[in-house]
């Protein structure tokens, strides 16, 4: 069986050195994507929906606990660390495979295997862990992982108006060519900022991603409906839109 693989890792000799072994160890699977930050690991898990991702924690842009918080229960994780007993025994008092640099081929082959053995299961829900991770890593390296301060206002033009919106007020948004939308109950607007910038500022508790091109605040849900196997939709409050949910987000309803 064929599986795709996403592999993040910001250095380059590391990063040579897992994807020959990769080669080497499971030929049969298939790289879909190699990004080297945070940000490309999940625009390209996005795009490709890989079922086993490998990531590096601490990487440019998201770190990977912060890309497995995405993920969610979409695939498998393995993380791949250089870093102190802290993070290992966090590890291995979780439901998560992972990978110390530099990355040994024997060490490798027995993660593929356990992999092997998960790939019918639905993977973990590691919320918890990835919170508690994060935290142990900030306290051990203090200013590597700065908490973002979230969002609490988006500057908009609405005709000839500058309006300064509550984010808690947008029902969602929505990718739109070169803008964003920006709906509300009563009106919406455009902005020039990308949606995957939005997202690092909005706070995941309130502001879910549910496709590629869409963020809803979850106030604003009022109820999802299956359309098949695989593929959801949601109903918002105040508004006739219904909005695709792609099959990597689903599990967000389902719980």
């Amino acid at each position: 069986m064929t599986i795709k693989i996403l592999v993040a890792e910001d250095e380059p000799l590391m990063r040579d050195r897992l994807l020959g072994q990769l080669a080497r160890v499971w030929p049969q699977a298939e790289i879909v994507k190699v990004a080297e930050n945070g940000n490309d690991a999940w625009d390209g898990f996005l795009e490709h929906e890989p079922k086993l991702v490998f990531l590096d924690i601490r990487m440019p842009g998201m770190s990977g606990i912060e890309v497995a918080k995405k993920i969610g229960k979409a695939a498998h994780i393995v993380f791949i660390t250089a870093y102190d007993q802290y993070a290992i025994e966090a590890f291995d008092a979780g439901a998560v495979d992972y990978l110390l640099k530099p990355v040994q081929e024997q060490r490798l082959e027995k993660t593929i295997e356990r992999i092997k053995e998960k790939l019918n299961v639905v993977p973990s829900d590691l919320s918890s862990l990835l919170s508690g991770l994060q935290q142990t890593l900030q306290n051990s390296a203090p200013g590597t992982m700065p908490k973002q301060e979230k969002m609490k206002w988006i500057k908009a033009t609405v005709g000839k108006q500058i309006k300064l919106i509550d984010v808690d007020e947008v029902l969602f948004f929505q990718s739109d060519t070169k803008y964003t939308r920006v709906v509300l109950a009563d009106y919406e607007a455009l902005i020039r900022t990308a949606l995957k910038d939005l997202i690092d500022g909005l706070d995941s508790e309130k502001f879910w991603q549910v496709h590629r091109s869409t963020v809803v605040n979850t106030k604003a849900i009022l109820a999802a409906e299956r359309l098949d196997a695989e593929r959801m939709q949601i109903l918002i409050k105040g508004c006739s839109e219904k909005l695709l949910v792609s099959r990597n987000f689903t599990h967000l309803f389902r719980e």
